[in-house]
């Protein structure tokens, strides 16, 4: 009895032993901290550089601006996080109920943020809710809930027919002038239409329309910005652009640069190097879907656009550059209801998807609603492309419309007095009028 009462000690000493182990274990658990990191990106995945990330849980917040390629980090305690993020420029990023785990070396979290109105910090105040400075926040913790749709350039309209300006200034009927001052040979788009390239000074004058509009700029070596421009915003508009040392994001550039310049097989080597460095890369995808579309390689590209709404669900460029894939395997019904989804992705504001439905309907010989289709079009990119007056004059032309046919051929001129076409439609207006006028004879009544 004795022996086993010095057991039942020595087992009641280990057992408390064992108990005060566990809880100085489970306490050391508690405060080991994990690597939580990531990168802000902006809506065409181009690091947002200067975006404000804030954890925050049980009242102790954690800050961090992004650096040069967009990133952020932070060694956090374990634990469920409230997460905001915000950019000058950018809608307000709010996410509840993040965990971060023990026993993990590192997390990843990765941001988007949507273009909206300005905005200067964003401030994460008690009880979960957040606001930034400056502009009203929606339940789901979004502000400026109206933003300007997103939609792509119709540059591969010259993939089809003839081939699009795209260097210069441009010009609108009527509106505000905006004199952009960025890097030397930056691309500057407006509401995703490309509209020129900066000077060996880095200046553009751009016309705009009224109301709101986004402004996007990228030079080479630079990480990318998106802007939002007010209705108010007219006169000198400077656009700095900080230097970036994001592999992905360079590899993205040079393969935009090679597809711009025709090297399509550079271009696709470059945007698969990008997408090994950086696998949820959505812009590259759909990059490498037009680089092997120009190779002719339509499945391929086909797969690619799949990827790349993979990893956006809702991209509108994406449905328009599968429109344009299934038209050229004559998948015309695809083509076309490709071509819908872009529009409704956009909320109608999609030039490359009423071109590429214009031209189907051309092939299908639905000629009224092809022009409709590229009126449409005409009117989004605002008077900047003249192939599309080239198309909009031939199917006025099948509808024996002679006059507004010669309308928009005088147009293109306008718009390309030394295009290469201009010499071929200067003889087709001749023809035109002499048609024109042959009409009105017949039509005028005997004396």
């Amino acid at each position: 009895m004795k022996g086993s009462g010095i057991w039942l000690a020595a087992l009641s000493c280990a057992l408390l032993a064992l108990s005060a182990y566990a809880q100085t274990a489970s306490t050391q658990e508690a405060q080991r901290t994990v690597e939580v990191k990531g990168t802000v990106f902006d809506s065409h995945d181009a690091a947002v550089v200067g975006a404000k990330v804030i954890f925050e849980s049980n009242g102790e917040r954690h800050e961090a601006t992004t650096d040069s390629g967009g990133g952020f980090g932070f060694e956090l305690p374990r634990g469920t996080y409230e997460v905001a993020a915000g950019a000058d420029g950018f809608c307000a990023f709010h996410r509840s109920q993040f965990r971060v785990e023990p026993g993990i070396a590192a997390q990843s979290f990765n941001i988007n943020l949507r273009i909206g109105a300005i905005a200067d910090v964003l401030i994460p105040i008690k009880g979960g809710n957040y606001i930034a400075e400056g502009m009203a926040v929606d339940a789901a913790g979004q502000p400026c809930g109206l933003n300007p749709p997103a939609t792509p350039s119709v540059e591969n309209v010259s993939l089809q027919r003839g081939h699009a300006r795209r260097s210069g200034a441009t010009t609108t009927p009527s509106g505000r002038v905006l004199n952009v001052s960025t890097q030397p040979a930056a691309i500057v788009w407006v509401d995703e239409v490309r509209r020129g390239t900066t000077d060996a000074g880095g200046k553009l004058q751009l016309k705009l329309t009224p109301g709101r509009h986004t402004l996007r700029v990228r030079a080479n070596g630079f990480a990318e910005r998106t802007l939002a421009l007010l209705p108010t915003q007219r006169g000198a508009f400077s656009v700095v652009l900080t230097k970036t040392n994001d592999g992905a994001e360079l590899a993205f550039q040079q393969a935009e640069d090679a597809r711009d310049k025709g090297n399509a097989q550079q271009a696709v080597e470059l945007y698969r190097q990008a997408l090994k460095l950086r696998p949820h890369f959505a812009a590259a995808h759909l990059g490498l879907a037009r680089a092997l579309e120009s190779g002719e390689d339509f499945d391929g590209a086909l797969e690619e656009v799949r990827a790349a709404r993979s990893e956006r669900p809702v991209y509108a460029e994406a449905s328009a550059v599968e429109g344009r894939l299934l038209r050229s395997q004559a998948d015309t019904d695809g083509a076309l209801a490709a071509y819908q989804r872009a529009l409704r992705e956009a909320r109608g504001f999609q030039p490359e998807a009423y071109t590429g439905m214009g031209i189907v309907y051309e092939d299908k010989g639905r000629y009224e609603e092809a022009v409709a289709s590229f009126r449409k079009a005409i009117a989004q990119l605002s008077d900047t492309e003249p192939v599309l007056y080239e198309l909009l004059g031939r199917d006025l032309e099948k509808l024996e419309r002679w006059k507004e046919a010669v309308a928009a051929y005088e147009k293109y001129l306008a718009l390309a007095p030394t295009g290469a076409h201009a010499s071929a439609i200067n003889s087709i207006i001749d023809q035109l009028r002499k048609q024109a006028a042959e009409a009105e004879q017949q039509q005028t009544p005997p004396d």
